[in-house]
């Protein structure tokens, strides 16, 4: 740990910690790549959580309590690789941010588990208050267009993209990722979902959400709830596959049993609230 390091991580403590006292530890928080929901962040979206996370507090699960907290974000960098290009052509991006926590007796386990890569998925919390369209600009949050995410206009995939990032509220170490280039999962409002065709990039991201879906069963009921969801979510479409996502991920969050495997339907607006990991 470089003695720069040090003093950014005892800006944040009411005393100056040594290099023995305290953990640090990089995480990729989001990238500027077309998701599983046909979204994407843009760069000004990307810049804008470079500076909001900074000082944010991490946990696990997005359960917001106290005693849940387990690190903290000192510093924060927008990486770009020219070597790497996105689905839409661009070169690309992404939010890795430095991280710490204090050795303790309670987190050596959790420390062991980062070190190790069993713990490595993280997941972001923030507010995007506009979702412009990648066909004609339109902002689908104050106006509608004939255009569909996950259809192809011009042999172009239409696609969401993510602007002017509000608010950031925090960060979490999770199981399942989804976004595939940054190893983040969102959940998403669902009042954002449009209808969207049957095209090879639909078939393939609703293959990987009923992935995700058995494996967020299985940590909860194990084989046989596995078995029974994946066999619900085969006949379900994407919208109804992404909340049934996010329902058992509340559910898995609160450790409690899988009772109801259709989420309930809801249509709720506003401005989209993201959980990414």
């Amino acid at each position: 740990m470089t003695k720069e390091t040090l003093e950014k991580i005892n800006g944040f403590t009411r005393r100056p910690f040594s290099e023995d006292e305290v953990y640090a530890f990089s995480v990729i928080l989001c990238d500027n790549d077309i998701d599983r929901d046909c979204e994407r962040f843009s760069d000004e979206a990307l810049e804008a959580i470079c500076r909001t996370f900074i000082g944010r507090t991490g946990i696990s699960d997005h359960q917001p309590s106290a005693s849940n907290q387990t690190a903290r974000i000192f510093d924060t960098e927008l990486v770009t690789d020219s070597s790497r290009q996105t689905k839409y052509g661009a070169p690309y991006k992404c939010v890795k941010a430095s991280a710490y926590m204090i050795r303790t007796d309670e987190n050596r386990d959790l420390i062991a588990e980062i070190d190790g890569g069993i713990k490595k998925e993280v997941s972001i919390s923030c507010s995007a208050s506009k979702r412009i369209c990648s066909v004609c600009g339109c902002d689908k949050t104050v106006n509608t267009c004939g255009h569909v995410k996950g259809k192809k206009y011009g042999g172009k995939l239409c696609h969401i993209i993510l602007d002017d990032v509000t608010d950031a509220y925090e960060w979490s170490f999770v199981a399942v990722p989804a976004q595939v280039n940054a190893g983040v999962t969102k959940h998403y409002s669902s009042g954002s979902m449009e209808s969207q065709p049957v095209c090879s990039d639909i078939v393939e991201a609703d293959n990987e959400l009923r992935k995700d879906i058995r494996r967020l069963a299985y940590f909860i009921g194990g084989k046989t709830a596995a078995d029974i969801v994946a066999l619900t979510a085969g006949a379900m479409n994407t919208g109804q596959l992404v909340k049934l996502k996010r329902s058992l991920e509340d559910r898995r969050s609160r450790s409690g049993p899988v009772v109801q495997l259709m989420p309930e339907n809801t249509d709720e607006d506003g401005p989209e609230l993201f959980a990414m990991r």
